[in-house]
């Protein structure tokens, strides 16, 4: 045998076992589960005195964990923003800007096996659980189910995307989106068939075009994650009205400190008829 194809051989091996090794470890690639800990749910209970602890019961008896903020919103009829975090995101934090989007409640809840969430992440246990969690904040009292603002950070704008393509929501907002998990992923290692390999694809790219309601995408011109280009070709893909805010110096994980990061998600609500406290 030759030394090219022994060469040849070796080269094969290792992108097999480079390959199994992926997909066996993908799943703590993907989710990152953040606990909830009892320094920061005091602190949310200091900084917003009305928030509410809330548990949702999923349809395999797991227990989703979360807070509904009444953010000043009218006690009737009030507009609702339900959140879905990053891949390492435990969402109390959120609950200390709520002061950002005063005038509309927002419903916060953990992924599974984030925060005080029981059960263990994946593609379609989350999505699921977020037409459990629309479904609960739509039959809540005083929320105008016409007015439900679902907003997705990172891994959370595949969330949002699915929930927006099986549910009538009023407006959409995505941080850092990406167009697929597959994209992304041959992005950073286009030497790996990434998307046979993929449990969890989040293919938002092509449930865009089915999507009517009006969309805002939040895009870090630095993000090294998830690059700008997988956000555009998301923004471009989106069948309803779609506009995006573009940071050119901000990166991934620190985008909300932009001075005009608030400012352009409470712009486009405004435009989406919501009114916000002053």
């Amino acid at each position: 045998m030759s030394i090219a194809i022994v060469g040849l051989l070796v080269v094969f091996v290792g992108l097999a076992v480079l390959h199994a090794v992926v997909y066996f470890v993908q799943d703590r690639l993907i989710f990152l589960p953040q606990p909830l800990d009892d320094a920061m749910r005091a602190a949310v209970h200091r900084a917003v005195p009305d928030a509410q602890e809330i548990e949702l019961r999923t349809a395999d008896r797991n227990t989703l964990h979360g807070w509904y903020l009444p953010n000043g919103a009218p006690p009737r009829n009030a507009p609702a923003l339900v959140y879905f975090g990053g891949n390492a995101e435990e969402v109390s934090r959120l609950a200390l800007e709520a002061g950002e989007l005063r005038g509309v409640s927002l419903i916060l809840m953990n992924y599974r096996g984030y925060g005080r969430s029981t059960g263990r992440p994946s593609e379609q246990a989350l999505f699921a659980d977020a037409l459990t969690i629309y479904d609960h904040v739509a039959k809540m009292p005083g929320v105008d189910a016409r007015r439900i603002i679902v907003m997705g950070r990172s891994l959370g704008s595949g969330v949002a995307t699915y929930l927006a393509s099986r549910r009538r929501v009023s407006a959409v907002v995505l941080v850092t989106p990406y167009d697929s998990m597959a994209a992304v992923g041959h992005t950073h290692y286009p030497f790996l068939l990434v998307g046979p390999l993929l449990k969890h694809p989040f293919d938002s790219v092509h449930r865009a075009p089915g999507i009517d309601s009006p969309m805002l995408a939040i895009i870090a011109g630095a993000d090294t994650i998830i690059p700008p280009s997988h956000g555009q070709a998301l923004v471009k893909a989106w069948r309803g009205p779609a506009s995006s805010a573009f940071f050119p110096a901000a990166g991934h994980n620190d985008i909300r400190l932009q001075p005009a990061y608030w400012p352009a998600i409470r712009d486009f609500i405004r435009i989406m008829g919501t009114p916000l406290a002053a």
